[in-house]
């Protein structure tokens, strides 16, 4: 990849913000650079190859940064998660029963035998997608709160039960692999909050924004990467890597000025590089000539509407319960782990990619309604209750879903 190239990413990315521009659309970010990576990427003109070893490791980089930015979102430290995660955890498990329907029937009507892979594909949700998006669109609220648990504990299990429903063999192995990430994040949470509580990380701080060192952020980048590090050695996404680490922060608590460099490093360069190289990545040309595996597509993508659409039932908004069908890692990943291990059959991924977008579509008109309703500016989101905050909090203004934290004091913040 050459500077060429990444001049022609960073200008592309804007797209994401100039679509996101008028405030009556209502349109998340992510969108416009998802577009964007799609116009210039292998579906497109070939301006750039995702497989290049540089974009892809910059892309993953800018992953496991959005990941552990999605987790400091998180209100941990707030009382209103504790029932929010009960009714997340409830939602998502009865999504994944409802999966295991639909996706039995799904493989049976089209005979691949993937029955376990549709059953993960329907179950999952992005929180790579929907955080931002909740957070773009400065979703708030009780019940966004909950759609954001749901969405975080459906995505970790879908990230750990992958392995398993593709290549079972080596389960095993990412099941330690996940455990050993798992450890060290608890680890990092104590050594952390040892600091915080001591008054050592404070003693820091006012040296880091005295002398102008940013030793906050650079010590943070260097416990993240080598997390990630770990995921990868461990044959496990590094999105866990990143949300268990953005949890670890969130439950510590971080400084406004950490939050307003995190913001400028994530959302300013390595994230839209990241939605870039995901929509580059993306062939659909390869659809055109299967119609089977076209309507396979739209029946996971539809399916995966119906299975999170009936969480309506729980008495969570049909808005809110749309938004988190979105998804696309775990697809990606499915997809591409199917394609290098030859399980899957011809177009096959190329349809998961297809119900994927559908449910991103699907989420993006959703976004823009629950917008209408539970976004900051809202009266109903107004008349909810005090702001928990969540993914929805301040995180680009550098406030914490908590409240408005001083300069030097913790915060739960992105």
């Amino acid at each position: 990849m050459s500077f060429f190239q990444l001049s022609l990413i960073a200008a592309v990315a804007l797209l994401g913000p100039l679509l996101a521009l008028p405030r009556k659309w209502h349109l998340p970010v992510v969108l416009g650079q998802l577009l964007a990576g799609i116009v210039i990427g292998r579906t497109g003109l070939g301006l750039v190859d995702s497989s290049d070893p540089t974009f892809t490791f910059v892309a993953d980089v800018g992953f496991a940064l959005i990941m552990f930015v999605a987790g400091t979102h998180v209100p941990v430290r707030d009382k209103a998660i504790r029932p929010a995660l009960g009714s997340g955890a409830l939602r998502a498990g009865v999504a994944a029963v409802l999966a295991a329907v639909v996706g039995v029937v799904i493989a049976l009507a089209f005979g691949t035998g993937h029955a376990p892979l549709y059953i993960v594909l329907l179950a999952s949700s992005s929180a790579a997608l929907v955080l931002p998006i909740v957070d773009s669109l400065r979703l708030t609220g009780p019940k966004v709160l909950t759609t954001t648990a749901q969405v975080a504990i459906a995505d970790i299990a879908c990230i750990v039960a992958l392995p398993l429903a593709v290549d079972p063999p080596n389960a095993g192995r990412a099941a330690v692999g996940a455990a050993v990430v798992a450890a060290c994040a608890l680890v990092l949470f104590f050594v952390l909050r040892w600091l915080e509580n001591s008054g050592n990380r404070g003693r820091l701080h006012d040296i880091s924004e005295d002398r102008k060192f940013a030793l906050e952020l650079r010590i943070q980048l260097a416990l993240l990467f080598a997390l990630s590090g770990l995921a990868v050695l461990g044959h496990v996404s590094i999105m866990l890597a990143g949300f268990s680490f953005g949890l670890v922060v969130s439950a510590v608590g971080e400084p406004r000025r950490l939050a307003h460099q995190l913001f400028a490093v994530s959302d300013g360069f390595l994230g839209p590089v990241f939605f870039v190289w995901l929509g580059a990545s993306l062939d659909l040309r390869t659809l055109a000539g299967s119609p089977s595996m076209i309507l396979l597509g739209i029946c996971l993508g539809f399916g995966t509407l119906l299975v999170h659409g009936s969480i309506r039932a729980l008495g969570q908004p049909l808005p809110l319960a749309v938004l988190a069908s979105s998804q696309l890692g775990v697809p990606v990943a499915a997809a591409t782990i199917g394609s290098q291990l030859h399980l899957l059959e011809p177009g096959e991924a190329a349809a998961m990619i297809l119900g994927a977008l559908i449910s991103i579509g699907a989420s993006t008109i959703a976004g823009s309604r629950a917008a209408r309703k539970y976004s900051e500016a809202a009266p109903e989101a107004a008349g909810e209750g005090p702001k928990s905050g969540g993914p929805a909090g301040k995180g680009q203004s550098g406030k914490g879903p908590a409240g408005k934290p001083s300069e030097g004091g913790p915060a739960i913040t992105a």
